[in-house]
């Protein structure tokens, strides 16, 4: 329960901070950004910016230096309610540093079963 409790401290703040980067990104570039099909600035920033933090916490972790609740708190629970795409960035990593075949299929099979599945989403939704 008290691991439980470390993830959502984390992530509530990750989530505030996702939220406070779109935020930005809409007050910079307009809400219309999207519609037009624009490149997605905050959610790449909040991407990228999530990968090197995951990095850095999950090295740090890695040689000892951060204790298993720290890191539960800001890999976990931070980076996870910031952007699952470091999180899914950082699994392809550790799987590509052992078997490059599963990176591949790993990596393929979620970028076009979550789109497939995103699409199924959208029409069922339409259906409504």
């Amino acid at each position: 329960m008290k691991e439980l409790l470390l993830v959502c401290i984390g992530s509530f703040f990750g989530g505030g901070m996702r939220y406070l980067v779109g935020q930005l990104h809409v007050r910079l570039t307009g809400p219309e950004t999207l519609a037009y099909g624009l490149f997605p600035w905050g959610t790449f920033a909040v991407n990228i910016i999530g990968c090197l933090l995951i990095g850095l916490f999950t090295g740090i972790a890695a040689s000892g230096h951060l204790p298993a609740q720290w890191k539960l708190v800001l890999v976990t629970g931070f980076c996870g309610g910031f952007t699952t795409f470091s999180t899914f960035m950082n699994e392809n990593y550790l799987l590509g540093k052992d078997n490059l075949m599963m990176l591949a299929i790993y990596t393929v099979a979620s970028l076009a079963l979550g789109m497939g599945a995103l699409v199924v989403g959208y029409k069922i939704a339409s259906a409504f």
